[in-house]
C-alpha cells in the first residue's frame, strides 16, 4: 500500500463494468427493506420520467467501493483496507435496472497516517450509453499495514 503515497494526484483509471441486476436490486431491497415500486414495477414506471425500474441510489453509492478496490491493487496479506467516510455524494441521474456501469477514480490525498496511510479518492460513477455520471462521490479510505 506505500506504492499508494507516491501516486496521490493520479488518475487510477476505470474499474471493470459491472451490470445492475434485478437480482442485485432485489437483494439490495431485501437487505435494506425498501421495497418502493419504483425499483420494481416495470408497469408504473413506464409512465414515470424514469420510464424502467431504477437501482437505489444507495445502491450504487455501496459498489463504489468494491470497483474501486480493483484500481487500488490487492491489499497486502497482513494488511486491510476500511471505509472511513464518504463526503460530497450526488447522486445525478438514475440508473436503470440491468444498465452496467463503472467507477473512475482520481486519488486526490495519499498520506502517512498511524498504522498505515489515508487516502481521499474523487471518484464517478459512470453508465455505459448515458453522458450524465449516476453518482460522484469523495471516498475516504485508511490503510493498515
Amino acid at each position: 500500500m506505500s506504492d499508494l503515497l507516491t501516486r496521490a494526484g493520479q488518475h487510477l483509471g476505470y474499474s471493470s463494468w459491472l451490470e445492475v441486476t434485478p437480482q442485485r436490486v432485489a437483494q439490495f431491497a431485501d437487505a435494506t427493506g425498501d421495497h418502493q415500486w419504483i425499483h420494481f414495477d416495470e408497469r408504473r414506471t413506464a409512465g414515470t420520467r424514469f420510464g424502467a425500474p431504477i437501482a437505489h441510489g444507495f445502491l450504487i453509492l455501496s459498489l463504489v467501493s468494491p470497483l474501486v478496490a480493483e484500481l487500488l491493487g490487492p491489499v497486502p496479506k497482513r494488511g486491510m483496507r476500511v471505509n472511513y467516510g464518504t463526503d460530497r455524494v450526488r447522486f445525478l441521474t438514475p440508473v436503470p435496472v440491468g444498465a452496467r456501469l463503472r467507477v473512475g477514480a482520481t486519488l486526490d490525498v495519499a498520506e502517512p497516517a498511524p498504522g498505515g496511510s489515508r487516502l481521499e479518492l474523487a471518484t464517478t460513477v459512470l453508465v455505459q450509453d448515458q453522458r450524465v455520471p449516476a453518482c460522484a462521490a469523495r471516498l475516504l479510505i485508511r490503510c493498515y499495514d
